[in-house]
């Protein structure tokens, strides 16, 4: 193998720049199908490894001459194998990416969203391929984090290298499609954690209660301040990072809004979501600009890698935002919604802490797209 590997981080700076890549997924059909690697500039093409190892030929001659092609698999162990029979055949400039999909699903890429007052800064993790969004708040050699994946050593080094002790963490809601890191986080940095207390649906561990107004403070001045906002759960709440932004959990996304369902009460939120979206976030300044803690299509993202928009933007371009009539929100909402998440139920569960998984249960448990929104 004359190349080397191409690591999930070199590959999602890429993607975020816009490059282009060839990706040759040797994957099941149904899977790929289910949860592939995407992005602006990205061409696929899926040709399992039973059948290229059959007809290596016939798959060379749909590959291009001129780029690189990447090789993927679901752990990066037969896109190797995949690679030196495509080489036999006389491919080059052939490779693989290494740890394939469940490493993609892993990685974590931080993107500055800007400066807050008194030196204070924003940095929002996009984890590109599952399309969860986490942040984290500095100031003052302090941090907070937001909505922390089961990654925790990504925030722990990335506050390290920013010379700020991580003292809050803070979880919008109970999360149903990833594995949650706050609590883990708290512990390993003796953070403080604070969760939704109407989400509390039989937690096993002690945390500090989340409710409509409280308060936190990072470093000197930089007030977080929490924002009742229920719909995608009962508890779901938002945050108001230095009268500035808008961290909207799993309500509001740029091109979507949040599901009610994942608790079996999509009747029951549905209401709340309404109410959240077309009357409490009304009430907010419109300039406020809007941090959702997932992106469902790499559309979503902007030039910058960035996943952010303002408030008064998204009521005048996201159409779920615009359904005037009461009965016909309700049947977009309940009458339309998606898959859920795989291992929705073990996920939540786990977040409760009344299901401990190992490392790879975590791992397979996760595996697959988000489908938070609708």
């Amino acid at each position: 193998m004359a190349l080397q590997a191409i690591t999930v981080r070199e590959l999602a700076q890429k993607i975020l720049a816009n490059e282009k890549v060839f990706l040759l997924d040797i994957r099941k059909e149904e899977d790929y199908n289910d949860w592939a690697i995407q992005g602006r500039n990205v061409q696929s093409l899926n040709i399992p490894y039973k059948q290229l190892e059959n007809g290596a030929e016939d798959v060379k001659e749909q590959l291009p001459e001129d780029q690189t092609i990447y090789v993927v698999c679901a752990k990066g162990i037969s896109s190797q194998k995949g690679v030196e029979v495509l080489e036999d055949a006389g491919v080059k400039n052939i490779t693989y990416l290494k740890g394939g999909m469940t490493a993609w699903s892993e990685h974590m890429e931080p993107m500055k969203i800007g400066d807050l007052s008194n030196g204070g800064e924003l940095y929002q993790f996009l984890r590109i391929g599952k399309g969860c969004l986490s942040y984290m708040v500095i100031a003052d050699g302090e941090a907070t984090v937001i909505d922390a994946t089961r990654m925790t050593e990504t925030y722990k080094n990335f506050a390290e290298e920013k010379n700020a002790a991580i003292k809050y963490v803070l979880d919008t809601h109970l999360h149903a499609d990833h594995i949650s890191g706050g609590k883990t986080l708290a512990k390993h940095t003796k953070a403080q954690y604070y969760f939704p207390t109407k989400d509390d649906e039989g937690l096993t561990f002690d945390y500090n209660k989340l409710e409509d107004g409280t308060k936190i403070t990072v470093g000197d001045s930089i007030a977080i301040s929490s924002f009742y906002s229920p719909g995608h759960t009962i508890g779901s709440t938002s945050f108001i990072v230095d009268n500035k932004y808008l961290m909207t959990g799993d309500i509001l996304f740029i091109e979507s809004i949040g599901r009610p369902d994942l608790a079996g009460k999509a009747e029951d939120w549905v209401d709340d979501l309404r109410k959240t979206l077309y009357d409490r976030y009304q009430s907010l300044s419109q300039d406020l600009i809007v941090l959702p803690a997932h992106f469902g299509a790499m559309e979503e993202i902007n030039e910058d890698g960035t996943v952010q928009a303002k408030l008064e933007e998204l009521y005048q371009k996201n159409d779920r935002l615009n359904v005037e009539s009461e009965k016909e929100f309700r049947h977009l909402v309940t009458d339309n919604l998606p898959p859920q998440p795989n291992s929705h139920e073990e996920i939540r569960y786990t977040n409760m802490g009344k299901k401990n998984p190992d490392h790879d249960e975590r791992r397979e448990m996760e595996v697959g797209p988000n489908r938070c929104a609708i």
